[in-house]
């Protein structure tokens, strides 16, 4: 029997707590695009854990309203394994930066695609440290002058889909804040994938980045699903596609693949969600262990 999919009002997922990013900011177009993606699925905020790490873009959590954790600096991949392996009913979501996803956070990222578990991953890439006031980032672009590379930056940025389906990232998309709607059905796409999903996002800094603009973007940003050719089911041709910039920069699914889940490979996950198992302990025994660790 086919699922009706009920659609929710974006207002469904409002905040009680106000975006307090700079104006003109990034990531109140990602913020809108995540709430429209859940509103697409009809995902209740009870059945949605949004996580982040730290960063003007790891501020997410706290002004949408579903389950949220805000976690420590590059780990909120690893916590939200932790929550998606203890309850993989709810739909967890993290949402970061470039400095706290691809840089601090990176071996989490890594091996969280290998696994191929089951959370999607929004990456507010603005191509700069926002927080601590604009000094390069992992993918800050190469001879960029920043206020931790005044002569210009001597390291090549890291190409964050590339690694992702080398990786082992089953859906591997890239959006752009300027385009809400467009980043919506991308986000939505990732959500109801069964795998590890990763949409980078395309975040202007309007503060500390003055290169990497709205302009600068408008100008070379094209759609994937524009251009016929591309097959995101190919993987060469995804790879191929990673690597082009400059004049022309691909919006999109990249990638996309239907391979086993982490979770389908635990005997003990696929009976039932382990906060829903009975903890095998006595009432006594539990109070204990929760005093000891409290």
């Amino acid at each position: 029997m086919a699922t009706t999919l009920i659609q929710l009002p974006i207002e469904t997922y409002e905040g009680v707590v106000e975006p307090d990013w700079c104006p003109g900011c990034g990531d109140f177009g990602v913020l809108k695009a995540l709430k429209m993606a859940a509103g697409k699925l009809g995902i209740q905020p009870h059945e949605m854990v949004v996580v982040s790490g730290i960063g003007c873009s790891s501020n997410l959590p706290g002004f949408i309203h579903a389950y949220g954790v805000h976690s420590i600096h590059g780990r909120a991949v690893a916590v939200a394994e932790g929550l998606k392996l203890a309850n993989h009913n709810l739909q967890v979501v993290v949402t970061g930066g470039d400095g706290d996803g691809y840089g601090i956070g990176i071996g989490h990222f890594i091996h969280a695609m290998r696994r191929n578990i089951n959370i999607t991953y929004v990456v507010m890439n603005n191509q700069i440290y926002g927080l601590t006031t604009g000094q390069a980032s992992p993918t800050t672009m190469k001879e960029v002058r920043t206020k931790s590379t005044p002569r210009g930056n001597p390291e090549l940025p890291i190409n964050p889909l590339a690694l992702a389906i080398v990786s082992g990232a089953t859906y591997v998309a890239r959006a752009f804040s300027g385009d809400p709607e467009h980043m919506s059905d991308l986000i939505a796409g990732g959500i109801a994938h069964r795998g590890f999903s990763l949409v980078d996002v395309f975040s202007p800094c309007v503060t500390y980045n003055k290169i990497n603009t709205y302009p600068w973007f408008k100008q070379r940003v094209y759609k994937l699903e524009d251009k016929p050719a591309h097959d995101p089911s190919k993987t060469n041709l995804a790879l191929q596609k990673c690597f082009e910039w400059g004049d022309r920069i691909p919006l999109g699914l990249f990638y996309k693949d239907e391979q086993p889940i982490y979770e389908d490979s635990e005997p003990v996950l696929r009976e039932m969600p382990l906060v829903r198992q009975p903890l095998g302990l006595k009432k006594e025994i539990f109070e204990e262990l929760v005093h000891e660790f409290v």
